[in-house]
């Protein structure tokens, strides 16, 4: 199969028509599941249902036969680092982007780790530019809670909100502090935006490089225990309740942070979460076989945080999922475990890794795709992940049967660093349609 990227036009046509036909029109929120037709006008969706069939479309509409397959709202994924400005020869907007349509990605919320940090607006009118100019798909950003990333003192947020921010993250590090982390949240309660939190105690992680259990000791490995996670949650769940801002946990990892999150959704607070695909999929036996591929941060835990993670994304404890996408290049990985950079490669699994939920019956295809479409657009209040009329056009067309094989040579992100090589998976996107436009199309 060939795989075939355009850059979005940005509908200079409003009244450009095109028709998807015979069709599998899903849509998580409102448990839309039927045959039936799309029509898009400009970069909007103008109509689509049961009534709509080729014959049913307006003159000079371009028809494009979907033979069956899911149409679903275009995915989310609001964890990923692009690496620029500063890291380029990582991952840029343009590769990362066309990583995310090749993956069915139609938004993307970047972290603010950046060289230099996401945290004034002069940087985040600069990604905005970079964007309109080379991103293949709608391109996000959070911006960082502290200046520099250190922890100390908090940003304009006010500011950054007013320039995009849709959010607030050190990602990569913790918030430490936790009085910086209580004015942050008493910030967002009033901006309207969500405060993400790489959960992690410093003083507990101590440098570790994996999950601290029998394979680190087995590797002679520092470990970093559930402990460093669940702690920080706990922490800051304590901080949203006091506040009253809105709290979003990043990767959670391990059972006691989830159950830690389950009890704030029981007493109605604004907390939400995410899971990334690896660590749904992957256990700290893995870097027995990937080494410094199966290195990231949070860690790969037991297989009953594994286990864990799934039955949070059942009950809706864990809201959305979420790829971490973390490009490094080989100078940064083929090294020993304790010095490689942490992070995994990750929006062009995403899809196919999630899925496996649903062909093996672990959870039904709505709660699967609900978590990769409206409920990340609502933690990142975007309005996106829904199929509604007058709605901004951005579409995944999903074959759900098709089985292939994961090869990391194949990706288009400029990075391979992946565990997942040589995967049998089931399911993927064979087309990505941004404003209208179709990105990305495999044949």
């Amino acid at each position: 199969m060939k795989q075939h990227f355009t850059l979005p036009t940005h509908q200079s046509d409003p009244n450009k028509k095109i028709a998807y036909v015979n069709a599998r029109l899903f849509d998580a929120e409102s448990g839309l599941d039927a045959k039936g037709g799309l029509l898009t006008i400009g970069d909007g969706i103008a109509d689509f249902g049961a009534h709509l069939s080729k014959d049913k479309m307006p003159e000079g509409a371009q028809i494009i036969d979907c033979k069956g397959h899911l149409l679903t709202p275009g995915l989310l994924d609001i964890q990923v680092h692009f690496r620029e400005p500063g890291q380029e020869y990582k991952e840029t907007i343009a590769t990362g982007s066309k990583s995310a349509a090749a993956g069915g990605v139609t938004t993307v919320a970047c972290m603010p780790n950046t060289k230099p940090v996401i945290d004034d607006i002069a940087v985040i009118a600069f990604l905005q530019k970079r964007a309109r100019e080379t991103a293949y798909v709608n391109v996000r950003t959070y911006a960082a809670i502290s200046k520099a990333m250190k922890g100390e003192e908090i940003t304009e947020m006010g500011l950054l909100v007013e320039a995009g921010a849709v959010g607030f993250t050190d990602d990569g590090l913790p918030v430490m502090n936790a009085g910086v982390m209580r004015k942050a949240l008493a910030y967002s309660r009033e901006l309207g935006v969500p405060i993400a939190q790489h959960a992690e105690d410093l003083h507990l992680s101590c440098g570790g490089a994996m999950n601290e259990g029998k394979i680190s000791a087995q590797l002679g490995v520092a470990g970093i225990p559930n402990a460093a996670e669940a702690v920080m949650v706990e922490r800051d769940i304590l901080l949203a309740e006091l506040t009253g801002g809105q709290y979003h946990v990043l990767h959670i990892s391990t059972a006691e942070a989830i159950d830690a999150v389950r009890r704030a959704k029981k007493k109605g607070l604004r907390v939400t979460a995410e899971a990334a695909p690896h660590h749904f999929t992957l256990t700290d036996e893995a870097v027995l076989e990937y080494r410094t591929f199966s290195k990231m941060n949070p860690p790969l835990r037991a297989e009953k945080d594994r286990l864990a993670v799934i039955e949070g994304l059942k009950d809706g404890t864990i809201d959305a999922i979420a790829t971490d996408h973390a490009p490094h290049d080989q100078e940064s990985k083929r090294v020993p475990l304790a010095s490689a950079s942490f992070g995994i490669v990750g929006l062009e699994t995403m899809l196919p890794l999630s899925l496996s939920l649903y062909h093996n019956k672990i959870m039904p295809l709505k709660d699967v795709i609900a978590a990769m479409t409206y409920k990340p657009a609502d933690i990142i209040h975007v309005p996106a992940g829904r199929l509604k009329k007058g709605a901004r056009a951005d579409l995944t067309l999903i074959d759900l049967d098709t089985a292939w094989t994961i090869d990391p040579k194949q990706f288009v992100s400029k990075s391979l660093n992946s565990p997942f090589d040589d995967w049998k998976v089931k399911g993927r996107a064979i087309r990505t349609v941004v404003g209208g436009d179709t990105v990305y199309r495999l044949e």
